[in-house]
């Protein structure tokens, strides 16, 4: 076979495994599904690693690698190319192919039962178009106590992560023994620390509007009674809830303090809490007619263009 047939064939190659990413991409849309590649990056930022060590030259299989370092934009789940501006280097490696040219190994991680890829993205995707089950690779290790499988999401991991925190800050507190906690739940990572950082101002002023120590216990179950609850019932009378369908309630009571912490700074301290819930209600509505109106616009203008 002759370098020129090679490079026509490589050229059909990268034209099949791209249409058929297009295609999957649609299909995703259509069935809300996810073809996304796993975010190296996004997933050690949920988890904690304990250790990790060097496990050197492996035969890994090509199924069980479903993330990268850098390129999870660049492929989808079964690492076919995503953008056109990869076929140069795509063909290239997919030529090696046809030649019999041996290529260095890959280089993973590896967490769990899956694998990311550091380097050797192009590599895993023509391997898996020409039917490879198997690839080589050099492997690194990271040990993490939270089991993770070809199954796990990042919304999986987010999800125990919060719920470790949840876990760790009930430890400290023991708030779940003193009042009904079911409110207490976050969508999103590192609210527990927010909360415990309220608790310890509220204590703070309690001290000084009393003249008097406070324990933790007294400041918190002050907090409790006095923020947190009325806070949480502003925002369902308000239905804050139906403007934020993806956040909880004690998502929108760290936000609506945040925003009430603003208001007072420009308003010298003058606005009561169901004031500030109102108005953040208010604000919120602005913004997303002003997002809505925006992608009309812009879609208006697209079209307009074509």
């Amino acid at each position: 076979m002759n370098n020129i047939s090679i490079k026509n064939i490589t050229k059909e190659d990268f034209n099949k495994a791209f249409f058929k990413s297009q295609i999957e991409r649609i299909l995703n849309r259509i069935f809300k599904t996810n073809d996304s590649l796993l975010s190296f990056r996004e997933i050690v930022g949920y988890i904690k690693i304990n250790n990790q060590y060097y496990k050197g030259m492996q035969v890994v299989k090509i199924k069980d690698i479903l993330g990268s370092e850098d390129r999870y934009r660049d492929f989808n789940k079964k690492f076919l190319p995503k953008r056109q501006e990869l076929r140069n280097r795509w063909e290239s490696i997919d030529e090696a192919h046809y030649k019999d040219i041996i290529l260095p190994p890959i280089h993973l991680y590896q967490i769990g039962n899956i694998y990311f890829v550091r380097d050797g993205n192009h590599r895993v995707s023509v391997a898996k178009l020409q039917g490879k089950e198997f690839i080589d690779a050099e492997v690194i290790e990271l040990k993490t106590d939270i089991k993770i499988t070809a199954n796990t999401t990042v919304e999986d991991l987010k999800n125990i992560v919060i719920e470790e925190e949840r876990k760790s800050f009930l430890e400290v507190t023991k708030l779940d023994e003193y009042r009904d906690i079911s409110t207490l739940h976050f969508s999103f990572i590192g609210k527990f620390d927010q909360i415990y950082s309220h608790i310890e101002v509220h204590k703070y002023f309690l001290g000084i509007e009393n003249n008097r120590d406070f324990t933790f216990l007294e400041a918190m179950l002050s907090w409790y009674d006095r923020f947190f609850i009325p806070i949480i019932e502003e925002i369902k009378n308000e239905k804050l809830l139906k403007l934020f369908p993806d956040m909880t309630a004690a998502d929108l009571y760290v936000l609506t303090i945040k925003y009430w912490d603003e208001l007072k700074v420009e308003t010298g301290d003058s606005v009561n809490l169901s004031d500030a819930v109102k108005s953040y209600k208010k604000q919120q509505k602005k913004e997303n007619k002003k997002t809505f109106f925006g992608l009309f616009k812009n879609k208006n203008q697209e079209m307009e263009k074509k």
